[in-house]
């Protein structure tokens, strides 16, 4: 029958087709999907540039690359910080094959000293109208610096900043001056002084704004395509909150104290427990976030010193004197422990005042009571009646008898011949026996 070969060239011809449409439906499919799969990595840095800021980038760039992400935007507001936290987020941004965008918002925001070089080192720099950037003085850990290491470091510093801006092709004059001069800058003004590469009003804004756009990696030169993106964002953990948290000079100065407090309140209370640990754990946290502080440590000996000299004055009479100087050595301490000419690294004279007049009274007042209470005459036990006043309830000899103490008949004997209802003194306790006297013969 002629009409089966031809019925059956159609089911062929119609397979083949079907064939073709699905597996060209497959390949248009999976590149949308790729397009779909393009994610922008974003964090927020909000506060000081210092050794947990520093980790939480760094750790954050090494993710980006591991996940191949299109891009990650630092959204940044920051008052500066610490030269060598800025130094080693400058390396991994420089280090990293994902493009780096540094974006500084929302409005009121701004990136001063430290911020300036992550923002120049980034391989787009973007800001948020009503911010700021300048005043490029990173903060030292430090010693106090004279004038010609003060000299050397500015000079260092206005190098460093100038080689970031010439890789970048950035204003080098303008940032050096931000080191030098201190200068700052809107963000109009620093789209006009080419610091920055645009301005733009939020998030969606910028990523739109730079797509297509096209920047050197230490991979090669790559092209931005950001327009449909998926944005993920990377909040901090807990653990960088908590060590950003005690990284702050009045919280590890607390802490310091607190730790001192319950060290003391342990040594004074053996097997008290709970104090030691907290005042341990206290100090082991206090002493982690000097690490990442300017600590003067002059300032800190003048603290211990203070400490010394609230505990002497309970011991030794000196009329006020040691309280007086303590409170003096405090003070001159606490003003002195963390030396930068950045206000965010100092201690608020809110803190100091009240935690000087605690710690006055803490040492005064616990001290006293606890020496009272070590001089106080025991009431129970055979020392407890050492003392105590009885009457014979029997004749006492120097061979034996019985008196009442405390409505209890003890055994006793005495030196000198006792009659019975007279009252007398216990002078020594000897085993189950009391040693007595008579009360007139003291």
């Amino acid at each position: 029958m002629p009409y089966k070969p031809l019925i059956l060239k159609n089911k062929f011809i119609f397979a083949k087709l079907l064939s073709f449409i699905l597996f060209t439906f497959f390949l248009f499919s999976h590149a949308l999907s790729d397009e779909k799969k393009k994610e922008v990595m974003v964090i927020t840095v909000n506060g000081v540039i210092n050794p947990v800021s520093a980790e939480f980038i760094g750790k954050s760039i090494r993710k980006a690359n591991e996940k191949k992400v299109e891009a990650l935007v630092i959204e940044l507001d920051t008052p500066g910080g610490l030269d060598t936290s800025m130094r080693n987020i400058v390396k991994e941004i420089i280090g990293s094959g994902v493009p780096v965008i540094i974006y500084v918002s929302p409005s009121g925001s701004r990136a001063a000293s430290a911020g300036v070089f992550i923002t120049l080192a980034a391989h787009i720099a973007a800001m948020a109208p009503g911010t700021n950037i300048g005043a490029a003085h990173p903060v030292g850990i430090g010693e106090k610096m004279d004038k010609t290491m003060a000299e050397k470091a500015t000079n260092d510093a206005a190098a460093y900043i100038r080689s970031l801006a010439e890789s970048r092709g950035k204003n080098a004059k303008w940032a050096e001056n931000a080191v030098r001069k201190s200068v700052s800058a809107t963000e109009v003004e620093a789209i006009k002084e080419n610091i920055i590469d645009l301005i733009t009003k939020d998030l969606n804004s910028l990523l739109s704004d730079i797509n297509g756009r096209k920047v050197q990696t230490v991979f090669g030169e790559k092209v931005l395509s950001t327009a449909n993106a998926v944005v993920v964002r990377e909040e901090t953990g807990i653990r960088h909150k908590i060590l950003n948290l005690i990284s702050d000079p009045n919280v590890a100065y607390i802490l310091m104290l607190l730790g001192f407090y319950g060290l003391f309140f342990e040594l004074t209370n053996p097997g008290s427990l709970f104090p030691g640990v907290i005042g341990g754990i206290c100090i082991i946290l206090a002493f982690y976030a000097f690490q990442t502080l300017p600590v003067n440590y002059a300032g800190l000996l003048l603290i211990i010193l203070a400490i010394i000299l609230f505990i002497l004055e309970v011991k030794i009479i000196s009329h006020g004197v040691l309280t007086i100087g303590g409170i003096i050595s405090m003070i001159i301490g606490s003003l002195m422990l963390f030396e930068s000419p950045a206000p965010f690294m100092k201690l608020s004279l809110a803190i100091i005042l009240p935690a000087v007049i605690t710690t006055t009274l803490f040492f005064t007042v616990m001290l006293s009571l606890a020496l009272k209470a070590y001089k106080r005459k025991p009431v129970t036990g055979l020392e407890g009646l050492l003392g105590t006043e009885g009457v014979a309830d029997t004749d006492i000899t120097k061979h034996g008898g019985m008196v009442l103490l405390h409505g209890e008949r003890w055994a006793a004997f005495s030196d000198d011949p006792v009659s019975k209802d007279e009252h007398v003194i216990v002078e020594a306790v000897s085993g189950l026996k009391v040693k007595v006297k008579k009360v007139d013969s003291r």
